[in-house]
Parts: structure tokens; sequence; C-alpha cells
């Protein structure tokens, strides 16, 4: 399984140090030699449209309800009674660059949570993964459990990642049956929003390309802005 803790220590030059970019990028460089070949999986992802028909700027977010970790279901409705919130869709923890983005959205809960947002993760792993993933965030924090990517799907936020993909990930231990309780081979795209009380996205990040994610520093600007 590929594992994060390689990741290479010093980031970029042009990153600021602290930043989600420049531990993204970090982590790039100790895979390196697998660029190519995700490089080749993103072309071909963007080019048939991955990702477009996801909800866009100055639109209202879909309602929804999905199982929490905390026990039941939780609507988005109901956290929106409470003030904004930020919207995190990631692949899950067997995920190096997911791991990176979810220490980065814990350490700027206090900031969100202070700016009177709430911080929503949504994760396709089942086994009891959200409620881990929940004891690992800070603050005001919740995480759902999107069954089957069904959310994801019905947003343009999840794909069929295709033979050659599969096969890597299979080949480093990775069984995406045991992680999402399903073997249909999809994956959800990397996506951050933050949405008004009104429901009406004030900020969309939307990348096919899982080495890429929203900056937490951007997420909080956005808020400030609303």
């Amino acid at each position: 399984m590929i594992s994060e803790t390689s990741a290479a220590s010093a980031p970029l030059a042009h990153l600021p140090a602290h930043s989600l970019a420049a531990r993204l990028a970090a982590t790039r460089e100790t895979y390196r030699t697998l660029e190519a070949f995700f490089d080749e999986i993103v072309a071909g992802l963007k080019s048939v449209g991955v990702g477009r028909a996801a909800p866009q700027l100055g639109e209202v977010f879909p309602e929804f309800a999905l199982p929490s970790a905390r026990g039941g279901f939780l609507a988005l409705d109901e956290l929106l009674a409470e003030g904004p919130v930020v919207l995190n869709f990631s692949r899950g923890r067997w995920c190096p660059y997911c791991v990176h983005e979810l220490a980065a959205w814990g350490e700027a809960l206090p900031a969100l949570n202070a700016a009177g947002a709430r911080f929503l993760e949504v994760t396709g792993e089942t086994g009891g993964e959200a409620r881990s993933i929940l004891q690992s965030l800070p603050g005001q924090a919740e995480v759902v459990c999107d069954v089957d990517h069904g959310l994801a799907l019905s947003l343009g936020l999840a794909f069929f990642a295709g033979e050659p993909m599969l096969d890597f990930y299979r080949k480093s231990g990775i069984d995406f049956g045991a992680i999402y309780g399903s073997d249909s081979g999809f994956l959800p795209v990397p996506a951050t929003y933050v949405i008004g009380r009104d429901g009406t996205v004030r900020y969309a990040f939307v990348d096919v390309d899982f080495r890429n994610r929203a900056e937490p520093a951007d997420a909080l600007a956005a808020l400030k802005a609303g």
C-alpha cells in the first residue's frame, strides 16, 4: 500500500512552507517516478469531461442526507441552519494526498469555526472509517459516509477508474472492495465547496487530478468575504 510516511521533508522553494500545496508538492516528489503514468490518467479523465458537471460557483448546492459518523443521518440543510458549511470530498485515508489534506483541514478548523462555519467531510470509506476520520478532526466537524459513492455520482464527482488505474492500485496492495465496501471501481473526484446559509456555492474547487487540493486558507477567505 502507498504510504504517506515516506514523503519528502522539504517543500518546493516557491511555496509557503506550511501550505497544503507545499506538502502535496513534497509528496509528488516522493512519487515522481509515477508522474507520467498519473499525468496520462488525468489527461484521459479531463478529455471526457469528468468533473465538469459538478456544482459551480453561484449555484445552489443540491440537498442531501447521508449516514453520519455520529450515528443516524445528517442532512446538509441541518448544518446550513446553523451557518455556512465547508464541504469536502476526498478519496480516503488510503491516499497519501488525502492524509495531508485532512491534516491541513484539521489545523484550519479553529479558524473555520471562528468564522461561524462547520466542516463536513464526505468519505466513501466504510467499516467505521468515517468515525475514525471524525475522531482525528478537532473542533466543530462532521463526517458522513457516501455509500457506493452515490452522492458523488449524482453530483458528477465520481468516475470509473479504468483498468490501468485499478490494476496499479491492486498491485500496490489497495483493495477498494474492502475500503469502499464495493468492487465497482468508482473513485470520487477531490472537491471542496464553501456553501452559504442560503445554500449558494461561494467557493468551488474541483480537480480530477487527485494530486491537487483546495487550500484551506482560500476557503477561509471565501467565508470571510461572504
